[in-house]
């Protein structure tokens, strides 16, 4: 009876001192949980991305300009052809919708992953505005040798390839600019995409939740670019776990952030283009609107607009023959015979 009575005196255990605080401090155990599984996130997206990078190696080669690795693919020769991709995509979105192989038969064409994507990296200690990025493809330009080139951008790419123009008129021969989005408008999908790009809790999220939400939300994505189309299934070459790795997540929230901004700095600029302008978009654009292109034709007397009718914002995907037009047509039409109404 003795040894029973101190038993019953004796100090609680750890076990037991644990479960009291968690019946105090519930919000702290949750957070633990929450913690622990967020970190569990991190490693597997981790682990996704480095799995992505492996199975998907460069294709090209790799430039080291203002402290950048920049990665290019270069194939064909002729006259110079840039080809800069939209936001979240890469050299292999061109790669995958044969208009590399198109055009490489008849011109020198040189495709970048922009910085932040694909095996390109992208310094912190910059905002790569279309300006900043259009003075890097300009020194790595100079690097290879290019002091004339027509340029193609797509999407957030044609507002690389407007900047390249204004800032370097010299350097870009004819611009071929594909839907793209050329006049600040109320856009409230871009605050949620913009999301992985503020700091310290964009950093949380673009290595946790923002990867398995993307994953999630592929399908729909897929059909608001390529709608009213189905996804091609060539472009099923195109590598979505490079796409969906926390740094590429992160460079595609920061463009999607400078997206209305940028079209506030420009959309007074487009009537100083004086070379060759051949605009293009597909008619039902379900990511950015054709009047964009109508708008822009209308500022660049110079320019000729072609609307792809059942097409949507994947416009080189679904209609690399068009596109491949335009290039030919900015390529050879003298700058007085650019003016045209819209197709």
């Amino acid at each position: 009876m003795t040894v029973t009575n101190r038993v019953s005196h004796f100090p609680a255990s750890g076990a037991s001192k644990s479960r009291k605080i968690t019946k105090s401090h519930p919000y702290a155990a949750v957070a633990a949980v929450t913690v622990g599984a967020l970190a569990v996130t991190a490693l597997v997206n981790r682990h996704l991305a480095k799995k992505a990078e492996h199975d998907n190696p460069p294709a090209g080669k790799f430039l080291e300009v203002n402290g950048v690795h920049l990665h290019y693919v270069e194939r064909g020769s002729g006259e110079p052809l840039v080809l800069l991709h939209g936001n979240g995509s890469m050299i292999q979105d061109f790669e995958s919708s044969g208009l590399i192989d198109l055009a490489a038969k008849n011109y020198r064409v040189i495709v970048f992953d922009r910085p932040g994507f694909g095996h390109s990296d992208r310094p912190r200690n910059v905002v790569w505005t279309p300006d900043a990025q259009a003075e890097l493809i300009r020194r790595a330009l100079d690097r290879l040798g290019v002091s004339h080139a027509i340029v193609l951008g797509h999407s957030w790419g044609a507002s690389v390839a407007v900047a390249l123009a204004l800032r370097f008129p010299e350097l870009v021969s004819g611009l071929v600019l594909a839907s793209g989005y050329y006049y600040p408008t109320l856009r409230p999908d871009v605050v949620a995409l913009s999301a992985p790009a503020v700091p310290l809790v964009g950093n949380v999220l673009g290595h946790t939740l923002s990867p398995v939400i993307s994953r999630l939300m592929w399908p729909l994505m897929m059909a608001e670019i390529f709608g009213p189309r189905s996804m091609p299934n060539k472009f099923g070459r195109f590598p979505k776990e490079m796409a969906l790795r926390p740094s590429q997540i992160r460079a595609s929230a920061a463009e999607s952030a400078l997206m209305i901004p940028d079209a506030f700095h420009f959309r007074d600029q487009y009537a100083d283009l004086k070379m060759p302008v051949v605009i293009i978009a597909g008619e039902e654009d379900r990511l950015i609107d054709i009047d964009q292109s109508a708008r822009l034709h209308s500022d660049v007397s110079q320019s000729t607009f072609h609307r792809v009718p059942r097409t949507g914002h994947m416009i080189h995907q679904t209609a690399p023959d068009q596109v491949m037009s335009a290039i030919n047509e900015v390529a050879g039409a003298p700058l007085t015979n650019l003016q045209s109404e819209p197709d």
